[in-house]
This record gives C-alpha cells, structure tokens and sequence, in this order.
C-alpha cells in the first residue's frame, strides 16, 4: 500500500490532468471524476511502487474505455429488451403463460452460463454486477452473455409466432 504522503503528492500533481483527459474522452464531469477517483482508489489498495504519470494516465484512459463499453452494452440490452406495452395489457393469465413458455425454453435450451445468468437476472432479480461477482465473471462477458440469451429467446419466440 502506498505511503499517505505519496498518494496525495501524486493526487496534487496528477489529478487536472487526469480529469481532463477522462472528460475529454468521456465528455461528462461526473463520469469523468469516478473513472480518476477509481484509478487512485486502485493505485491505493494494489500499489506498492510510485506509479508514473503516464501509468496514471493510461489508466484513465482504460478506465473511460471500459466504461464506454459498459454503456454500449448497457444500450444493446436496453434495444433488445423494450417495455413492451401490448404485453401489459394482456389478461394476468397470458402473461402467466408467457413467462412460463420463456422459463421452459431457457431451461431446456440455454446452455450455461447463459441458463444462470438468465435465472439470477429475472428470478432473484440481481444486477449484472452482482451476477459477475456470484459467477466470478467480467461484468462485460456477464452482460454480453445475458444480450444473447434474450437475442435467443426473441429469436425463438418470433419463430414460434410466425408458425402459428
């Protein structure tokens, strides 16, 4: 861990630097302060050397990288999963049969990870953030697997209802 001194040395030095670099990227003040504030709350708990700037640096621009990721597929799940307003019209009853023709294809035909992923999102109603953590997973392997299993799910059903 690093010496207290140091880390506030680096903070003074590095830190307009470093925001204005995470806001150029990102373009968002408060976006920017967490991807920086993540990059020394990491070089405090793992550091046991003085980081370089340009270590410091590389680090807020991987930092806006991954989180412009996150956001992309935040977006793809959100394209794939739309309030679906006809759906709530209908009686009690067909929904009921709905969610349970759903439940029954995915455990019947999703594979795993997916299968888990799919029950701890909509059964126990977790974040994809704490999926990743039970699972031991990377947050964005844990949403890219969650953007299929309903991708697989839309595409069966859309089948089904274009066969009858």
């Amino acid at each position: 861990m690093l010496d207290k001194r140091l880390l506030e040395r680096l903070f003074r030095q590095n830190y307009s630097g470093m925001i204005r670099l995470a806001r150029t990227i990102l373009g968002d003040d408060g976006e920017a302060e967490d991807v920086v504030q993540d990059v020394f709350v990491r070089v405090m708990e793992t550091g046991t050397s003085e980081p370089t700037p340009a270590y410091l640096y590389a680090s807020v621009r991987y930092g806006c990288i991954n989180l412009i990721r996150q956001k992309r597929l935040h977006e793809q799940v959100h394209e794939l999963m739309p309030v679906d307003v006809e759906f709530d019209m209908q009686p009690v009853e067909q929904q009921t049969d709905r969610l349970d023709r759903i439940a029954a294809f995915v455990d019947e035909w999703l594979k795993e990870p997916h299968r888990s992923i799919f029950h701890l999102r909509f059964d126990l109603d977790l974040t994809v953030s704490e999926i990743a953590k039970r699972l031991e997973m990377n947050p964005n392997t844990t949403y890219k697997y969650l953007m299929q299993c309903i991708q697989q799910i839309r595409q069966f059903f859309m089948n089904a209802d274009v066969k009858h």
